[in-house]
């Protein structure tokens, strides 16, 4: 046990099943909070006084994390509400994957992000207006011009926003590029090697194509949408991973789910884990037309996973820890003693549930992630009903309460 020496706790979580990757925790373990931070993390922790919340029956994990996400809402048209879908998906952090640009990310910083109840940090686009035609049965590329893409103006908000900008993103391929193509993807590496930052590249269809994207990315960057469906899937024609995507592996190159409504295809995604090729982070790409399925949001998006052969460990890891080291934002993500006390516990209930993909296929899942309590910096959070999945399954007896 390791703990803040001579100091009282403000809350026990007892008898849970701890899961932090960062810290090498998979078991039972206590967690202590005080002043909004882990106070210890233990076997058996004497609550001295504190108020305790039982835990028994629940996975607790550090606060999740969505790395893909749309949520400059109300100013962009695909963008929705931050804290319905925080208190729907469990989620203590969103990361938004460039719904603005320089042009008017001081909107989004002033009128969501310090609105929020929920920590939102932002990519933001190359594209100097962000991602301004994207809605139900319309899409208009940002990244078509060279004359949209004006580094120089990326670079010098990044420089003044470093505190909640934590890299540069770009759609690549199909109508978001047009004619641009690779030349997008170009100049979104350079202004994200003059700050410093990695680079989040959308993959849509070809051209170009996902080999030539992936093939000129750098360690730490993201290839967002890696299980989408042919065209331009991470899979060749001989159903094996592509030569361009083991080497980017190998490399340092991180792969992300982004579900969304384009991006998840389960014969990919089964043939991708039959060979080994995982995603290092999952996240839902939740946005106006995602946001009642088949995506969903991020607490979703994990029970596909969960269902398609990842362990719940994993499924975590990928939710929490690594976003958070993928936005080097160390100080989340992990329950270590002096974290920050962002903490998510779920259940891992016995369902029915068909699970959908974005061409329509579909799989019988018999196991979904359920919220039980959310916790950012040591203060409970409210957590809003997920009728789309309740009708499936019966919630199990759990000490730690929920809904």
């Amino acid at each position: 046990m390791s703990q803040i020496q001579g100091r009282k706790y403000d809350l026990v979580l007892k008898g849970g099943h701890l899961l932090d990757a960062r810290d090498g925790i998979d078991g039972k373990r206590d967690i202590a909070i005080l002043n909004g931070k882990i106070a210890a993390v233990g076997e058996s922790l004497d609550p001295a006084g504190a108020r305790v919340r039982d835990m028994a029956g629940c996975y607790v994990m550090p606060g999740l994390i969505d790395i893909h996400t749309h949520v400059y809402h109300k100013a962009t048209s695909l963008s929705v509400d931050p804290d319905m879908i925080s208190r729907r998906s469990a989620t203590t952090t969103l990361v938004d994957a460039g719904s603005a640009g320089a042009g008017n990310y001081d909107g989004f910083r002033d009128f969501v992000m310090q609105q929020s109840d929920y920590r939102i940090l932002a990519f933001l686009n190359i594209s100097f207006p962000g991602i301004f035609g994207f809605d139900h049965n319309l899409f208009i590329g940002e990244a078509t011009l060279a004359e949209m893409l004006p580094v120089d103006r990326c670079i010098a908000k990044i420089e003044a926003n470093r505190d909640k900008i934590v890299g540069v993103k770009v759609r690549i391929g199909g109508p978001a590029t047009g004619r641009l193509g690779l030349g997008a993807l170009e100049l979104a590496l350079e202004a994200a090697e003059a700050v410093g930052l990695p680079l989040m590249t959308h993959i849509g269809g070809p051209p170009p194509s996902y080999a030539e994207v992936v093939a000129m990315l750098r360690p730490g960057d993201i290839l967002t949408h890696c299980y989408r469906p042919d065209p331009n899937s991470a899979l060749g024609a001989d159903g094996q991973l592509l030569p361009e995507v083991q080497a980017a592996r190998e490399r340092g190159v991180l792969f992300d789910i982004a579900h969304g409504m384009g991006a998840f295809g389960f014969e990919v995604a089964e043939k991708s884990l039959a060979l080994g090729f995982k995603p290092d982070l999952i996240s839902s790409d939740v946005h106006v037309v995602s946001l009642g399925g088949p995506g969903y949001d991020l607490l979703h998006t994990m029970s596909k996973l969960l269902n398609c052969g990842m362990s719940v460990a994993e499924v975590v890891a990928a939710s929490a820890n690594a976003p958070a080291l993928a936005v080097r934002r160390p100080e989340l993500g992990h329950l270590g003693v002096g974290a920050i006390a962002d903490i998510t516990a779920l259940q891992v209930v016995d369902a029915g549930f068909t699970f959908t993909d974005v061409r329509g296929q579909t799989r019988k899942g018999d196991r979904l992630f359920h919220p039980m309590a959310v916790y950012q910096a040591g203060r409970e959070a409210e957590i809003a009903r997920r009728t789309f999945e309740e009708p499936f399954f019966h919630l199990q007896p759990c000490a730690c309460g929920g809904h």
